[in-house]
């Protein structure tokens, strides 16, 4: 059943449905609603980025160890990724409005007390707990996007202004990151504050509000599983570099995590309102828009993070004067992204998310031919960053796009929800990975980039195969028939 709008509020930004018309004008309050939405994916991107830069300073101020610097990042992460799917069905079921609202609130207090503590293990709490609120807010905007903006030209452009306030979010967390650390890393958290207070007013002036699924029904035992499973799989992702990926505790955590998770799909078949509609799977379109995602993600994620470890760690360069380096991928996706979404509805998004992995791999390459072991700036990073920011300005709007495709309103939550739960899980399995592989780039003791290779090797391989899997239908299509 389609989540309806009957709101007196509701005759700008309602949902729509199939019937609605070919155009929709763009009055101010529709710019508000995507403000807000824009306004909290800035939030997320500004907040992760700022946190990476500061981890250096917060470990030497709470005497915490690489280990559990470590946590600060991955306790995000798995509160983020475990919650997901819960969080993108619970705005459908619930309403979307009311899930921002909750979610975006638990996010400022978490970032404020954050900022006031001075205990390792309390900071990673108010970490894992910013995820938990992320988990939520960030599939219910684009759920709200997405219903909001008719399928079409409409939902391309916002679409595509979306994905511009997530890129600017970053480059410029990268930036603040590094002036708020030479004050003091506490700044890195508190800063968002206002912000999302700022948001929150306006998200309750600005969203229409909707009416939760009349008869959808609550699916218990898939929400415990599901939840118990996917928690337990980011842990047993995050935790294995420290571990050990055949440690018997991780190959514990993944068998109970494995045994969560095929409980929740054999519930979801006998269930009556299930959790999530497995049919949903069954679609090729968002099937390829899932793995794509964890190909963009998964490798852009991890080589920034591999340029970080040796930008700063080896080659000792300031935090500022790394994340000037690393911009130039994040302004080509601010400059590029509004024009992705004229692009999509000129060629499609299969031919715009080709394009986004070709860039990708072929930046990865340019890498791996020029770097050698002291890889130079202007020749080698400089290049690359610009390649990988063109990936992403074409990858991101276009493959959310196709994730949610053709998806009734009241399913849209979920569709978004799967294809972020894509993104993050997908970014921890090959961040976990590259970590194990560049685990002693950064005790090399000079400026070799020779141990970094292996995780760039992989990177490559990431963007490459995400890129097979959407030629391969494309070309299928193509193909000459033959009598």
């Amino acid at each position: 059943m389609t989540i309806t709008d009957t709101s007196p509020a509701s005759t700008v930004g309602a949902p729509t449905t199939k019937s609605a018309p070919a155009e929709q004008t763009w009055t101010p309050r529709l710019w508000g609603v995507l403000a807000v939405l824009c306004a909290v994916l800035f939030l997320d991107g500004l907040d992760v980025s700022m946190v990476g830069v500061a981890l250096p300073s917060i470990g030497a101020e709470l005497g915490l160890s690489t280990t559990s610097l470590q946590w600060i990042v991955n306790g995000y992460v798995l509160g983020y990724g475990g919650l997901l799917l819960l969080g993108g069905r619970t705005a459908d079921l619930l309403g979307r409005r009311k899930v921002f609202i909750i979610a975006l609130a638990v996010f400022a207090v978490a970032s404020l007390i954050g900022g006031l503590v001075n205990n390792g293990a309390l900071l990673i709490a108010t970490r894992f707990i910013k995820g938990l609120a992320a988990a939520f807010t960030a599939p219910t905007a684009l759920s709200i996007l997405t219903t909001t903006f008719q399928e079409g030209p409409a939902r391309n452009r916002a679409l595509s202004v979306f994905s511009v306030f997530g890129a600017s979010g970053y480059s410029s967390g990268l930036i603040l990151g590094g002036l708020l650390t030479g004050i003091g890393w506490r700044w890195t958290f508190l800063t968002p504050v206002p912000l999302a207070l700022i948001a929150l007013v306006a998200g309750l002036a600005l969203i229409p509000k909707d009416r939760p699924a009349a008869g959808g029904g609550h699916d218990i035992v898939g929400a415990v599983t599901l939840t118990g499973g996917m928690l337990l799989a980011v842990y047993a992702v995050v935790s294995a570099p420290e571990r050990g990926w055949l440690d018997p505790v991780t190959l514990g955590l993944v068998a109970l995590a494995v045994a969560l998770l095929g409980a929740f799909f054999v519930a979801e078949n006998k269930v009556r309102h299930p959790l999530i509609r497995l049919g949903i799977l069954r679609i090729g379109s968002i099937v390829r828009a899932n793995l794509s995602i964890i190909a963009l993600f998964g490798s852009y994620l991890s080589f920034q993070f591999m340029m970080t470890l040796y930008l700063q760690d080896v080659l000792h360069w300031s935090p500022l004067k790394m994340a000037l380096a690393l911009l130039p991928a994040g302004l080509v996706v601010a400059v590029g992204s509004p024009f992705v979404g004229h692009l999509i509805n000129r060629f499609g998004t299969p031919r715009l998310i080709i394009s986004a992995l070709t860039s990708l791999s072929l930046g990865y390459a340019w890498f791996l031919v020029t770097a050698g072991n002291t890889p130079n700036y202007l020749v080698t990073v400089l290049p690359t960053m610009v390649l990988l920011g063109g990936g992403f300005a074409f990858g991101f709007s276009s493959i959310m796009a196709q994730a949610t495709e053709g998806i009734d309103d009241s399913e849209q939550g979920l569709a978004s929800g799967l294809v972020h739960t894509s993104a993050q899980v997908g970014a921890a399995l090959v961040l976990a990975v590259v970590t194990v592989l560049v685990a002693d780039g950064t005790a090399a003791g000079s400026e070799n980039f020779a141990e970094f290779h292996p995780g760039v090797n992989l990177v490559s391989v990431v963007a490459v195969v995400g890129l097979l899997l959407n030629l391969v239908p494309l070309l299928r299509r193509y193909r000459p028939k033959h009598a």
